[in-house]
């Protein structure tokens, strides 16, 4: 491994690298005292390591613990609000049986995503968010939201791949948050399931040609009142490295995009969002 280069890569394209990691001359005694101990197989892992406490928390992050948490309470109370509005409408919206016993499931998810976020908040000596007054037609382009079960699950799907890559956008924001960054870590993974799973439903009901995850930037809804929680899906690149046939592989464009979410900033979520709020 050649620490001079990559050093000298780093410092064309971070002047300050020096600043995060002492002097060139302490990094690079660093990692040589590291590399008598580790193996190479291990070294890439040690680099990432003083990486990660060099960069960790300097992506010009302006909001503070409490305000990342209550824009996370915004999309769960989205999201939980719709859930219990399609659940009052019963049978005549969502099939008894699994059909019911899942949209249940997944309510009470998001239930218990709100009374988190809002003891969190708390905790933290902040003021939790005022639950904003929804308009689930999105300002009457879903009009037949709660009254066609195709609707109401196209409409859930954009909310759950919406959270999904919502809590994926300001993870890193929350790098030095410890138990914070646990539970939105957790919370994102539950959303990834609900997604997956509404996604699921969507299909055996032949209600889009949907997979259990987002190829390209494709939604499977045919509206263009959603695409924009789907834009940026279609990268192919993760940390600059092509993904599409690499290393000599038959690797499509469809599978690279399938192997990674995107995430989405905090304008992108706040504009999807708005249309939902009255």
């Amino acid at each position: 491994m050649n620490l001079h280069h990559i050093f000298g890569v780093l410092e064309k394209s971070d002047p300050e690298v020096y600043q995060r990691m002492d002097t060139r001359r302490k990094a690079l005694q660093r990692f040589a005292g590291i590399g008598r101990s580790l193996s190479l197989t291990a070294l890439p892992f040690a680099l990432g390591s003083l990486f990660q406490k060099s960069y960790a928390g300097t992506r010009n992050i302006t909001d503070t613990p409490v305000e990342i948490l209550n824009y996370a309470l915004t999309l769960e109370y989205l999201e939980s609000e719709f859930y219990k509005a399609g659940i009052a409408v019963g049978a005549a919206l969502v099939p008894a049986g699994a059909p019911t016993n899942a949209i249940g499931t997944i309510s009470a998810h998001e239930t218990a995503h709100v009374a988190f976020l809002t003891a969190a908040i708390k905790a933290a000596g902040g003021t939790p968010a005022n639950k904003p007054v929804f308009d689930f037609t999105a300002k009457g382009t879903f009009a037949t939201v709660f009254t066609s079960y195709d609707t109401f699950l196209a409409v859930a799907q954009t909310f759950e791949d919406t959270g999904v890559r919502a809590y994926k956008g300001r993870a890193a924001e929350l790098v030095k948050g410890g138990d914070l960054l646990t539970a939105a870590l957790n919370i994102h993974s539950v959303e990834a399931r609900h997604a997956s799973h509404i996604r699921q439903m969507r299909k055996a009901n032949n209600f889009g040609d949907v997979k259990p995850w987002i190829t390209l930037k494709t939604s499977g809804i045919g509206s263009a009142a959603v695409q924009a929680s789907y834009d940026g899906e279609e990268n192919t690149k993760q940390a600059n490295i092509e993904i599409t046939n690499i290393n000599s592989t038959s690797i499509s464009a469809n599978a690279a995009s399938e192997a990674f979410d995107e995430g989405l900033t905090k304008d992108q979520v706040l504009a999807i969002v708005k249309n939902f709020i009255v």
